[in-house]
């Protein structure tokens, strides 16, 4: 079973057990610690059944600790003018691994629609 959820302004696809970087504010959250993603967009994943919206689930993460990018080094110059700067750039991460989607009654499995 998979779900597309939305986080940190990025859609992803996740499926249980998964590790996942999210673009959000880490210092909410302690290490090891729970993190309910609410935005889901879409849940599907069974054969021969079609995938439906996410109204009511929710996905179930653990917060593995947060990380840092790649420098990126952002470089200003105007020709003939003697004018250089040099900046440098990480995004902070927050990595987490899903452990479940549920929905509303607090189910793990989600039931899947019938194909109509």
């Amino acid at each position: 079973m998979y779900a597309i959820l939305r986080a940190g302004g990025k859609q992803m696809k996740v499926t249980p057990g998964d590790v996942v970087r999210i673009e959000t504010a880490w210092d909410k959250v302690s290490k090891g610690g729970t993190l309910t993603l609410s935005d889901v967009l879409l849940v599907g994943g069974d054969e021969g059944k079609d995938p439906r919206g996410g109204k009511g689930i929710s996905v179930q993460a653990t917060v593995i600790g947060p990380i840092r990018t790649k420098k990126v080094l952002v470089f200003k110059k105007k020709r003939r003018k003697q004018y250089r700067r040099t900046k440098g750039h990480r995004q902070t991460l927050l990595q987490v691994r899903i452990d479940g989607i549920t929905d509303e009654t607090g189910e793990d499995t989600v039931p899947m629609s019938p194909r109509k």
